[in-house]
């Protein structure tokens, strides 16, 4: 009954997005490229794919490489508006708790947020001097911008093959605006992934020639605290998390909220209830980054039990180098190009 009365209206959204997109197709919006190498983190679902790590990856591999790199993203559930660049005042009201992540991850990279992304990278280019690159963060649905390189990312146990538009499934945009990608990454596979698993997802996504394939997991680093934790997270599709903590430990609760949730005194109140059951609290990178603006912690300092983070990053699992090749061959080539003054490209 739910279903049928969902599936209407996710032929109403499909309807909204689809004129979207035609009117940028025939140039009646503005859709521009900017003159600098930009890799865009994306997906067509909601949330759940783990941008924010594959982001990460992308800092590591560029910086690795001599690249000087920036990350904008749109500062989800932030407090402030228009563009701001991360500083040594920046928390997860100022700039979001994505971006606050990565930029205590990378303090000397230039992090960023704004609502456009146009305005954000042109902000960028003349506040970062020798900017290479910028990685943008969940900007496949951004048209006003076109950027030099997608990569879109899906996860294994819900290709976007087999998801639904809102409010019917999760995707935000049209299964065919994956066309558009350059490089397509199944995120969160399994430990034991075999290559006859990855041979069937190829055979399902069936890719056009264009587009290369890769597969990642997430690994999560060893937890030194002793004992059982209740884990405390406000994250899209806690699934993959969860399994990781029931083989670590079987008798952990999980304790889940809404992705970015905004930590409010009764949530914090049911945390330390909770938490009097257990030896610590065990919570996820991002939501670190808000609870650590409430009293728990000191809340929980005061009950002998302590606040543990559990930090993750992405792995490739299947031409690591073929994957880290693309990438920054398509900085070289378009970095030469950005220092040959190409002009910028009205769509």
């Amino acid at each position: 009954m739910r279903e049928a009365l969902l599936i209407p209206l996710s032929w109403l959204y499909a309807i909204g997005v689809a004129i979207r997109h035609w009117l940028y197709d025939h140039h009646l919006l503005p859709s521009v490229s900017v003159s600098v190498p930009t890799i865009c983190v994306g997906n067509l679902a909601v949330g759940g794919t783990g941008k924010t790590p594959h982001v990460e990856l992308l800092v590591r591999l560029l910086r690795e490489h001599g690249w000087r790199v920036a990350v904008l993203s749109r500062g989800y559930k932030r407090k402030t508006r228009g563009f701001v660049l991360a500083d040594e005042q920046a928390t997860a009201r100022t700039i979001g708790d994505e971006a606050m992540q990565i930029h205590e991850k990378f303090p000397d990279v230039a992090v960023a947020v704004c609502e456009s992304r146009v305005h954000g990278v042109h902000q960028l280019q003349r506040r970062v001097e020798g900017l290479d690159v910028v990685v943008l963060d969940d900007a496949m649905q951004h048209r006003s911008i076109r950027c030099g390189l997608t990569i879109l990312l899906t996860p294994f146990n819900r290709l976007y093959i087999d998801n639904h538009l809102l409010p019917w499934g999760t995707l935000r945009d049209l299964k065919c605006r994956a066309l558009k990608a350059d490089i397509v990454v199944v995120s969160k596979c399994p430990d034991n992934m075999q290559p006859i698993d990855k041979r069937v997802v190829d055979n399902r996504l069936h890719l056009p020639t264009y587009q290369h394939l890769y597969f990642s997991d997430l690994r999560y680093a060893p937890i030194t605290a002793e004992g059982t934790p209740l884990v405390v997270c406000g994250i899209a599709q806690p699934a993959y998390l969860e399994e990781h903590i029931r083989g670590l430990y079987p008798n952990a609760e999980m304790m889940t909220f809404a992705d970015h949730h905004d930590y409010r005194d009764k949530d914090l109140q049911a945390i330390l209830d909770r938490a009097r059951h257990f030896d610590f609290v065990l919570t996820t990178e991002k939501d670190a980054q808000r609870l650590r603006l409430t009293p728990l912690v000191e809340q929980l300092a005061a009950m002998g039990k302590r606040l543990v983070t559990l930090p993750v990053e992405v792995r490739l699992i299947h031409d690591a180098e073929g994957f880290a090749r693309q990438v920054l061959t398509y900085v070289s080539e378009n970095r030469r190009l950005t220092n040959d003054q190409r002009p910028t490209i009205n769509a």
